[in-house]
């Protein structure tokens, strides 16, 4: 039954990669308006329904291009990180809203409300769905895998993140 499960999901996994679209990009001309990626998996992760601690700004002058975007990044070390194994830390959903993709929609995520669940880094769009969406964190991202796989790259939106401004990168 484990290696069922554990077959499952790799198709799942691999069905969802197979459909991703572009990077979300806001005005910043950056993916994850430009916060350095490698850098939320170093930082301390708050309980349920505790704000995160902030998104660390990534550097113009260091940069990777990946899936069509290019990320910022803090360092050049986690840049090297970085490209050892993007997959690892892009935003799922291609940076679009985890609670957004479960309601079956693609728009904007957050790069300061985030947590990384078995070892994958989520976005959402506001405090107010952080909050439904932390309420069933593995309901919703099961019905976000499922919506997931028939989202058009061009469903995506293009409207700012509410409330949001973003001050990355750096220099």
């Amino acid at each position: 039954m484990k290696l069922f499960t554990s077959t499952a999901a790799a198709l799942v996994l691999s069905a969802v990669a197979a459909f991703a679209g572009p990077q979300y990009i806001d005005s910043t001309g950056y993916a994850v308006s430009g916060y350095d990626v490698v850098a939320y998996f170093d930082l301390p992760q708050s309980e349920i329904g505790q704000a995160q601690p902030a998104a660390v700004a990534g550097n113009k002058s260091i940069t990777a291009d990946y899936n069509g975007s290019t990320f910022a990044f803090s360092s050049e070390a986690n840049r090297a990180t970085f490209l050892e194994d993007p997959e690892k830390y892009v935003p799922q959903y291609d940076g679009h809203c985890a609670f957004g993709a479960a309601q079956g929609g693609k728009v904007p995520g957050n790069p300061h409300l985030w947590r990384i669940v078995d070892g994958k880094l989520y976005l959402n769009i506001k405090d107010t769905v952080v909050y439904q969406w932390e309420m069933d964190i593995p309901g919703y991202l099961q019905k976000s895998e499922a919506n997931w796989v028939s989202l058009e790259p061009k469903d995506a939106s293009t409207s700012p993140i509410p409330g949001f401004t973003s001050t990355a990168p750096d220099s």
